[in-house]
């Protein structure tokens, strides 16, 4: 069953659906058969990363999919070991023979990592590698106003999108103003938190049963009127076509408050701050 989604033009021009696919932990035949699943109930924008270790099985489910790889747009992530600008260039080749690609459409340096301090340089590669045609688009991950800032001062190219832990419990209001003001696509790591007790959140609750929906459903729609792509995981058929089903009912402006009143000072799930956070 395919689900109709709305899409979004990135500044560079390049189109995403407004809701994607996570894959973290998604491996190997199964991992296969779950992103089939996700491609066939409608899901556009699969996310995947090299730390993940699953782009071969990424690259697998969309060569047995029925839909062309044009109709897809295949996301991964430069990590943080690779930022040296000869490193990361292989890393990106790396990237597509894993997944046996000709190209990625959105391509991200994962973290900025700030104390290793070479994100410019690993922007620079990705730059080259969009030039080369490896890249559609290029983006970044976890990155705060201030990196991205200095990318642009240092190359005079603008990321297309940032991937930010956002949630609930951490809705990232600034950082997202920030985003819309300069022409950057914010896109939702963990957008359901990953967490059992935002499940049984009551204020959440009360919402979804006004709208006869669940509480992810509830969730991923705040998601789709803040403007930002969530990209939920599932390896369920059943939870992952409810993940997609959020376009036919609309929150109001007094849900949508009460949703933003649950956001935490820092509410990271794993206290990983970008302005100090280093990913291996």
């Amino acid at each position: 069953m395919s689900q109709f989604i709305p899409e979004v033009t990135l500044h560079d021009g390049i189109t995403l659906p407004v809701i994607g696919f996570g894959t973290y932990n998604l491996k190997g035949a199964e991992g296969v058969r779950a992103i089939q699943s996700a491609i066939k109930c409608g899901y556009r924008l699969i996310d995947s990363a090299y730390n993940y270790e699953n782009e071969g099985t990424l690259g697998e489910a969309v060569r047995r999919s029925d839909i062309s790889r044009e109709e897809l747009r295949i996301t991964s992530k430069l990590p943080g070991r690779y930022h040296t600008y000869d490193t990361a260039v292989k890393a990106i080749q790396e990237s597509l023979y894993r997944a046996q690609l000709d190209y990625y459409d959105l391509y991200l340096i994962h973290w900025p990592n700030p104390q290793q301090d070479q994100y410019v340089e690993a922007w620079q590669a990705l730059i080259d590698a969009q030039k080369w045609g490896l890249i559609r688009s290029i983006g970044v991950s976890n990155f705060l106003p201030d990196h991205i800032e200095r990318l642009e001062q240092e190359t005079g190219v603008k990321p297309s999108l940032n991937q930010i832990e956002l949630h609930p419990f951490f809705n990232q209001e600034k950082q997202r103003v920030w985003h819309q003001e300069q022409g950057i696509q914010t896109e939702s790591w963990s957008p359901l938190a990953r967490v059992i007790d935002i499940i049984d959140n009551p204020i959440l609750q009360k919402i979804a049963g006004q709208h006869d929906k669940t509480v992810s459903q509830v969730i991923l729609r705040w998601h789709y009127q803040l403007g930002t792509i969530p990209i939920p995981k599932s390896a369920s058929p059943s939870r992952q076509l409810e993940n997609i089903s959020i376009f036919n009912f609309a929150l109001n402006e007094e849900e949508m408050r009460l949703i933003a009143s649950l956001t935490q000072e820092d509410g990271r799930l794993n206290g990983q701050d970008p302005a100090v956070y280093e990913e291996k």
